[in-house]
């Protein structure tokens, strides 16, 4: 599913503070910010600057299992392919490719990206800082309980038949806990098949619909079939689940920030420019036929 976040992610690394592990690196083994430091020229092609702000801007786009080799070792790697990149375009324009249209139309695509891009970081960056986090998580989740939990025992069998025959000798007082290390097959058997306390997810939705539907201390009357056999379940308890802590909801959080900031940016930008819209073949569209009639006029 497409995820404002894919799209603003790179925009956003640095300004929301979500670097990854690479750039936390850099950070830690870079010199004391000063203004001759601060962002060193590490290199030059054709008198165009590379400069370390390029090295760390590259190392964001490292594979995961990369990010944690030590600066000495990335450093020279990344500086050799941005070298290569460099030299490349030198020949590149040398060779007049640049004119060329499908090219010249690619470079105006990355440029309006990049464009974009940088304005998204600007705009939206600060919204969703640890701050505006935080403070959205104190608003909206903080202080709520979560999801219900149930607390069950079940006995995993075979087949039907079995399953009614626990049954039976449940409803004449056997003991489930009992009766579930003696029948079940599952590997809490030996703990009375105590299942401990799960949320509707956890299961098979077969197995949760049941279990969830019970009252504690009740028991089921027929089999509960499942990809797994037949279950009898018993119902211990039910309860609310702990809440959200800050840290379990910061990432969908910040997802869902990112797309409300995102929306509104967009919308307002549509909205102080002039947008047509034409069908595939270039045609102006017609007016639908569900299209909502303009409002009566007052007489």
């Amino acid at each position: 599913m497409f995820r404002y976040s894919n799209l603003l992610g790179g925009a956003l690394a640095l300004t929301a503070g979500i670097a990854g592990s690479s750039a936390q690196v850099w950070a830690q083994t870079a010199p004391a910010a000063t203004s001759a430091s601060t962002n060193p020229v590490v290199a030059r092609v054709e008198g165009r600057e590379i400069r370390m702000s390029d090295i760390s801007e590259a190392a964001q786009g490292l594979p995961e299992q990369m990010r944690g080799m030590p600066p000495t070792m990335l450093f020279p790697m990344l500086l050799d392919q941005l070298i290569d990149r460099r030299v490349l375009a030198v020949q590149a324009r040398k060779s007049g490719l640049e004119k060329q249209d499908d090219v010249r139309l690619q470079m105006e695509a990355a440029a309006e990206r990049a464009l974009q891009s940088a304005y998204v970081s600007r705009e939206i960056g600060p919204l969703v800082s640890e701050a505006a986090l935080r403070a959205r998580y104190d608003r909206e989740i903080a202080g709520k309980p979560g999801a219900e939990e149930v607390r069950a025992r079940h006995i995993l069998v075979a087949t039907e038949e079995i399953a009614r025959k626990v049954i039976e000798e449940l409803k004449k007082g056997g003991d489930f806990a009992a009766l579930a290390k003696q029948h079940s097959s599952d590997p809490g058997a030996q703990q009375g098949g105590d299942l401990g306390f799960f949320k509707r997810d956890d299961m098979v939705p077969e197995f949760s619909t049941v279990a969830f539907g019970l009252k504690p201390g009740e028991i089921t009357q027929t089999p509960v079939k499942t990809q797994f056999g037949f279950h009898v379940i018993k119902l211990e308890d039910r309860r609310a689940g702990p809440g959200q802590s800050f840290e379990s909801s910061r990432e969908e959080l910040r997802e869902k920030m990112i797309q409300d900031a995102y929306q509104t940016l967009s919308q307002a930008a549509r909205a102080g420019a002039k947008v047509e819209r034409f069908n595939m073949d270039g045609s102006v569209p017609r007016p639908t036929d569900n299209a909502e009639p303009p409002p009566a006029r007052a007489r």
